[in-house]
């Protein structure tokens, strides 16, 4: 009998985005507001597998090759805080097509394959901060970073020591967009 991995497909953040992401909550927000993210842990999740057997996997990752959806970018410039489950979050105002239209194929795909999905519409978000169910005070202003999706990847996630780490398994590429 296989064991289960604690699975999801995201868009990875790249290492420049994430050291800016970084260094702003540092000087944004204060210490008790809940507990940091780690840098190599963020990245914006299109759809979430939950505990996957090494079968299962294989399947999703055989139809997540055969996807083509294109580049896209989108504007982190957003904000926000979800009491439960605790989370402050850095999202977009304006969500592109392509990368609606990715994760909801995704998302369809793995309900398909038995993984629960949410009723709950998708919003793309990148977690800041987990635990964080006191009211937290939310910075006059947000950044205007912008993301360029050029891949999606299979991530799982570790729980090892005390310590939460997301481990890219597979990436896959968008497909650029021919000129006219």
């Amino acid at each position: 009998m296989s064991e289960s991995r604690r699975l999801f497909f995201a868009l990875p953040l790249p290492t420049k985005l994430q050291k800016q992401v970084i260094q702003w909550r540092a000087d944004s927000f204060e210490a008790e507001a809940g507990r940091p993210v780690a840098a190599a842990n963020l990245h914006l999740t299109l759809a979430f597998l939950g505990d996957v057997s090494d079968a299962k996997a294989r399947v999703l990752s055989g139809i997540a090759s055969r996807i083509t959806s294109p580049t896209f970018s989108l504007t982190l410039d957003d904000l926000g805080h979800w009491p439960r489950p605790g989370v402050v979050w850095l999202g977009t105002r304006r969500a592109p097509l392509a990368l609606l239209q990715l994760a909801s194929l995704l998302r369809s795909h793995a309900a398909r394959n038995g993984c629960y999905q949410s009723t709950l519409p998708f919003h793309p978000h990148v977690s800041l901060l987990r635990g964080a169910t006191r009211p937290v005070a939310l910075p006059a202003s947000t950044p205007e970073w912008q993301l360029d999706a050029n891949e999606f990847s299979l991530y799982e996630s570790q729980y090892h020591q005390g310590r939460t780490r997301y481990q890219c398994l597979q990436s896959w590429p968008l497909v650029a967009s021919s000129p006219c």
